[in-house]
């Protein structure tokens, strides 16, 4: 059997090449090369993975014989080739959610830092000053901070300036009322709406024609006297030489800038003011944001080469973008509840229903059924699935597919059901990374994430059935992380689900089944 070849040219977190290790491809990684040198050692590789570093030119994938998917270990692919790639019918994939806590906590601490003058205050202490009375900074408490750009970035910044009693207004033409209304901003079509009314403002925006030099002489004129401004997001959306203008006559407070036009950038107007703080482009740069693009994009990528469903894939895509942003992160989800399903009924099923809900309810649905057939079919290793094929797919197999909108996810904002042959199992998403976290199964109401391993226990409901579990497991070195009990009180019934750590083979299911008398045992591995 010839292995898949993975090239990674960047560096990426030791976590996400053990990932793509464990799944048993030949991982090779080299960096620093230049175009020629890429283009010349990219022939036998079926996949890619690159930062910002490294750029894939139309020369490169042009040369690359066996390229399936390019993935970009992090956001933005400015140095990706998209057209090209999409003419070759190559994935190009990243990983947006990967930097989106770590770029959240940037914007608050340069706020935080331009507000009460840090930079400045340390500087005066490092020179041997006590200037204590020259450095009179701004509280956030109660003050108005306008946020342009509500997406996952943006919502996290709402969300942590709400904590500190701020009032959040913002513009976002993309931005659904809805939406707003949970994050706790008032919404304003017009741009000069919101400038006036603004204590602080930051920007969490795309970098598009749109956007770039969006804040120039004219938008800083009509700002507050003493405004706060902060750049997290991409260099160019304040217009440089206009800000430095602005702060020179005193009417910016302090500004933070973290993006700018080009990169590295060791000098610009904002350079000789001691009141705008200026960092190298660190919003992504902490431990955690650099493991998880490194694991996100290996899953991607690896979803990729299996011809599976990448949720991610910004040239692939066959419903809109904005379909894609609301429905894409619930294919993970859809795929874990195939796994489940598939375990639980031991072969493949004849009838298969998908019902979305609360938010999604209206979203094409094909995305849905594909990622949960992917799930069933993957653990049979039956074929793999994508919105291209699901029908066919469907129609081979024998399988009924149905789908249904729900308007109300009861107490979710969200959420997805799937249901294969009668046997039910529904997931909704949460945190700030969009998890999938299980509600029911076999109609059971239950409140966890799912672990790589689990056990599911189903019995008639009596006094001590957990704690004669969990001494059964302990004596076989089998450790319970977390548990959630779901009861059925007009059946008299329970199910247990645990996610557990040890070996759990077919003689401690049995030994389990034998002491405890359960209705149904059942072994997860997802």
């Amino acid at each position: 059997m010839t292995h898949k070849k993975v090239l990674v040219a960047d560096r990426i977190a030791k976590e996400g090449i053990d990932v793509l290790r464990d799944k048993g491809y030949d991982v090779d990684v080299k960096l620093d090369l230049t175009e020629d040198e890429l283009a010349a050692q990219i022939v036998p590789y079926d996949a890619i993975v690159v930062r910002s570093a490294t750029p894939v030119t139309r020369r490169v994938i042009e040369a690359a014989e066996n390229l399936k998917i390019i993935g970009r270990a992090g956001v933005g692919v400015d140095t990706i080739d998209l057209d090209a790639a999409t003419e070759r019918g190559v994935i190009v994939c990243n990983a947006p959610t990967s930097n989106i806590m770590s770029a959240a906590e940037h914007t608050m601490a340069l706020m935080l830092a331009c507000a009460r003058q840090l930079p400045q205050a340390n500087a005066s202490m490092h020179e041997g000053k006590w200037e204590r009375s020259k450095f009179l900074g701004k509280e956030l408490y109660e003050k108005t901070l306008a946020i342009f750009g509500l997406g996952r970035i943006g919502g996290l910044v709402a969300e942590r300036a709400r904590a500190f009693g701020m009032k959040i207004i913002g513009h976002d033409p993309y931005c659904s009322p809805e939406r707003a209304d949970q994050l706790g901003v008032e919404l304003f079509e017009r741009v000069e709406d919101v400038l006036a009314r603004a204590d602080f403002i930051t920007v969490h925006l795309p970098k598009t024609p749109e956007t770039i030099g969006m804040f120039g002489p004219e938008e800083f004129a009509a700002m507050k006297d003493g405004v706060v401004l902060i750049n997290a997001a991409r260099g160019g959306i304040y217009n440089v030489k206009s800000l430095s203008d602005f702060v020179a006559a005193g009417k910016i407070f302090a500004a933070g800038i973290d993006m700018f036009d080009e990169e590295p950038c060791t000098g610009s107007p904002l350079h000789e003011f001691d009141n705008v703080l200026l960092t190298p482009h660190l919003g992504a740069s902490t431990h955690e944001a650099q493991v998880r693009a490194g694991v996100q994009i290996a899953e991607y990528v690896s979803s990729g080469l299996e011809g599976s469903i990448v949720p991610t894939a910004l040239n692939m895509t066959l419903v809109p973008p904005e379909m894609m942003d609301a429905v894409g992160p619930y294919v993970p989800a859809c795929q874990m509840m195939g796994r489940i399903l598939a375990q639980i009924l031991g072969c493949i099923p004849k009838t298969l229903r998908v019902e979305a809900a609360g938010t999604i309810a209206n979203a094409d649905a094909s995305i849905l059924v594909a990622g949960a057939l992917d799930g069933i079919l993957a653990y049979r290793r039956a074929g793999s699935v994508t919105p291209v094929n699901v029908e066919s797919v469907a129609v081979r197999h024998g399988i009924k597919v149905d789908t249904a909108s729900i308007a109300d996810a009861d107490e979710y904002a969200s959420a997805v059901k799937v249901v294969a042959d009668g046997v039910e199992v529904g997931a909704t998403l949460f945190g700030s990374m969009q998890r999938p976290r299980i509600m029911s199964l076999l109609d059971y109401k239950i409140d966890i994430a799912p672990a790589k391993q689990s056990l599911v226990f189903e019995y008639v409901d009596a006094p001590g059935r957990i704690g004669a579990i969990g001494t059964l497991l302990g004596n076989e070195g089998v450790n319970i992380t977390t548990m959630q009990i779901g009861t059925k009180p007009s059946e008299k019934t329970a199910l247990v689900y645990m996610n557990v750590e040890g070996n759990v083979n077919d003689q401690l299911l049995e030994k389990l089944s034998g002491a405890l008398d359960f209705k149904n045992v059942w072994s997860f591995s997802l």
